[in-house]
């Protein structure tokens, strides 16, 4: 990074459910803009964790001239798709203030850990997925939809399927990695069709059509929570190698990056998404973005 911005934070409640508030956490970098944006999400294998958890990445991604918003979303009991719902609306909400916020619509990415790796390419993938997009913005906002520029993924639980039978196999071992993540996945999923239905890897291979923005995955290793290999896939490939095969094949660009998994949390993880989103969203010039 060139130039080390100084920035401030903000909480925004951005959307309610009934008499329940979510809020999100705008990191303003200081400066004329526009700025770049990014949509970070946390997370906790759908089930627990918040934007509190994303500040190490988002305070680095706000220095490099980035503006962040790290929403919270349902999760949990509440079920899928509805944090696809509250993703979706945080994206428009964003461009709706793209001016007042010194950004520009073309000029939004997403990103996210583990779960929120997952939520953040399954969104980039379906932009106008009508049970995403269910919640319309207030009346009199401008005319924008979901679509995003770019999105970076960190170790993220990109098959909740075959994580789920994995984390039950390992389970069966007494592997101690496991604890209640069959269980949070259970809560929000409820059952393998929604965990079909909302997978990137099987929407691929099944041929669905998709949008496909450029992408980073950044991926510890050893990390057998999130880098292992389906054994009910014909593919001969860990997780991260599978997606990605199918992601070019189906015409879309997606970068690999390895890192020590000791080094998740520092900057050899955090370094690399700002470069990505700030090489893939270059202000000098708009782009028209469609699914």
């Amino acid at each position: 990074m060139t130039k080390a911005y100084e920035f401030t934070t903000e909480g925004i409640e951005y959307l309610r459910h009934g008499d329940g508030a979510l809020k999100l956490r705008l990191y303003k970098p200081r400066g004329a803009g526009p700025f770049p944006a990014v949509v970070d999400l946390h997370g906790g294998a759908w089930g627990k964790g918040s934007f509190e958890e994303c500040r190490g990445r988002d305070e680095v991604l706000a220095k490099s001239g980035l503006l962040v918003a790290a929403p919270d979303f349902r999760q949990g009991d509440d079920g899928y798709p509805t944090a696809l719902v509250d993703i979706n609306y945080a994206i428009r909400w964003l461009k709706a203030r793209a001016a007042q916020l010194q950004t520009r619509v073309d000029l939004v990415g997403i990103s996210g850990q583990s779960s929120g790796g997952h939520l953040a390419m399954l969104a980039a993938m379906r932009p106008n997925d009508p049970r995403y997009t269910a919640i319309p913005l207030p009346a009199g906002s401008p005319a924008v939809d979901a679509t995003v520029r770019s999105v970076a993924m960190a170790w993220p639980v990109i098959n909740p399927l075959s994580r789920y039978r994995n984390a039950l196999r390992e389970r069966a071992k007494g592997t101690a990695w496991v604890g209640d993540i069959p269980e949070r996945q259970r809560s929000f999923w409820k059952n393998d069709e929604n965990m079909t239905d909302g997978n990137p890897v099987l929407m691929l291979e099944r041929g669905e059509k998709v949008a496909m923005p450029p992408a980073l995955w950044v991926q510890g290793r050893p990390d057998p929570i999130h880098d292992y290999r389906d054994p009910e896939s014909a593919v001969a490939m860990n997780e991260p190698e599978r997606f990605a095969a199918s992601y070019r094949k189906a015409g879309g660009t997606i970068e690999m990056l390895y890192i020590d998994q000791a080094a998740r949390t520092t900057a050899a993880s955090h370094d690399p998404i700002a470069a990505f989103f700030l090489r893939e969203m270059p202000v000098g010039r708009a782009v028209e973005v469609s699914a």
